[in-house]
């Protein structure tokens, strides 16, 4: 006969009624763990040891002791302990474990503000650096974060300053305290918010809907659903920056793959990083879920597009404010910040990058950038006498810094059948990595 398992059973953030298993496996348990609001939520016998969640050491010394004696023990979490919960923590501890999960606050979240999210991405803040989920934010047109204090709507409204982005966050699901509002993120990073709340970023076409029957939405009598600004007169989540991947993986990498060729992009003059360059930098650059990218000097914006196709948030630095970044961000359905102005005077304030792209300006660029500290710089350089500084300029500010001269030959046609190489300018890469 096995072990004796942990039961896990999740509270519906719908505010529906417990799972019908419940009542019979607390009347025959030995040892129920919870948060304080969960255990006085259900009805645990008044015999019955318990263990009321904060540290998460003792009650998984608790329940390894229960399992180890054949006590039947409960675990009570918050709608699916699948997503972002205890069960990852019971596995990691060695316990068996069965689950009996409820709605998850991220699907009632996206319920609540009646939107679909089967091309969402879901995050969480809890317990861990903000940096990550609010960089998904800036990066994606759909994001759900699990939020904890000091790391929620406020903090994340604030650090989508510069970002177009509607805000939904929703407070106290399944309660008669709930709470959903519609928001920005300049409103967001002004208020105060109860927790435990759940935010959703979105694109900035996603309005909210009009007010619909609340039975409709599900909502528990007294909660209340709330507009911080005018709403449209539809939800679509469709087009541009707020198109669902068609591979359905938000980070996946791109169905039309990457180093694209310079007919992918609007650019004048040739003046564009070629696709023999762009794949060496992107794969240097590292980007990914989570991380912030600079592109400096962004020109027609390839690097950064490309960055941001593999799930990076990119800020995009340009002088000209005609260059057509916006429109090649656009073209390949990519949320891509545009900042124009000058380097390095546009840098300052910009939120610090964890890579960045130089393509374009002088040393003093460089030596900005190296000024923000960040992990990664990959710069491009077709003078070769800039080489030597930018080489020096980044060892002194601690970079360990190597780097290719790249040039590519490309068959060209000649008349008859024939064929030939035609060489492109030669480019030397740099990358400089923080020990």
């Amino acid at each position: 006969m096995g072990r004796v398992s942990v039961l896990v059973v999740g509270t519906d953030a719908a505010g529906r009624p417990a799972h019908p298993a419940l009542a019979g496996a607390l009347a025959g348990a030995g040892l129920v763990v919870g948060a304080a609001r969960h255990l006085a939520a259900v009805p645990v016998p008044a015999d019955c040891a318990t263990v009321v969640l904060g540290p998460l050491a003792p009650a998984l010394d608790r329940l390894a002791a229960a399992v180890a004696a054949g006590t039947p023990a409960v675990v009570l979490a918050s709608g699916d302990p699948g997503l972002f919960g205890i069960v990852r923590r019971l596995r990691a501890a060695g316990l068996p474990v069965r689950v009996l999960p409820a709605v998850s606050s991220v699907a009632a979240a996206f319920a609540r503000a009646g939107l679909p999210w089967d091309g969402a991405a879901v995050v969480t803040a809890h317990g861990r650096d903000l940096a990550p989920a609010l960089n998904a934010c800036r990066a994606l047109p759909t994001v759900a974060v699990l939020t904890a204090p000091g790391a929620g709507a406020a903090e994340l409204g604030a650090g989508l300053a510069g970002w177009d982005r509607r805000l939904v966050v929703a407070e106290h699901l399944g309660t008669p305290d709930e709470r959903v509002t519609w928001t920005t993120p300049a409103e967001a990073a002004a208020r105060t918010w109860s927790d435990p709340h759940v935010l959703l970023s979105l694109a900035p076409e996603t309005t909210p809907p009009e007010d619909p029957d609340p039975s409709i939405l599900h909502l528990r009598p007294g909660s209340r659903r709330v507009r911080a600004f005018h709403p449209g007169t539809n939800c679509t989540i469709a087009g541009g920056a707020g198109g669902m991947r068609v591979d359905d993986q938000p980070a996946a990498a791109p169905v039309g793959g990457w180093a694209l060729p310079e007919s992918a992009y609007v650019h004048r003059d040739s003046m564009i990083t070629k696709a023999e360059v762009r794949a060496l930098a992107v794969a240097r650059l590292r980007p990914r879920l989570g991380r912030l990218v600079w592109d400096v000097g962004a020109g027609s914006g390839s690097v950064g597009i490309e960055c941001a196709l593999l799930g990076a948030a990119v800020l995009a630095v340009e002088r000209d404010p005609d260059a057509p970044i916006r429109a090649n961000a656009a073209r390949h359905g990519v949320d891509v910040r545009v900042v124009t102005g000058t380097a390095p005077e546009a840098l300052a304030g910009l939120p610090d990058p964890d890579a960045v792209f130089v393509g374009g300006g002088g040393t003093d660029v460089l030596a900005a950038v190296a000024d923000r500290r960040p992990p990664r710089i990959v710069a491009t350089l077709a003078a070769l006498d800039r080489v030597a500084p930018a080489v020096h300029l980044l060892r002194a500010a601690g970079y360990a810094v190597d780097g290719c001269q790249l040039a590519a030959a490309r068959l060209a046609d000649l008349p008859g059948g024939s064929l030939r190489l035609a060489a492109t300018n030669p480019v030397v890469l740099l990358t400089g990595e923080l020990p």
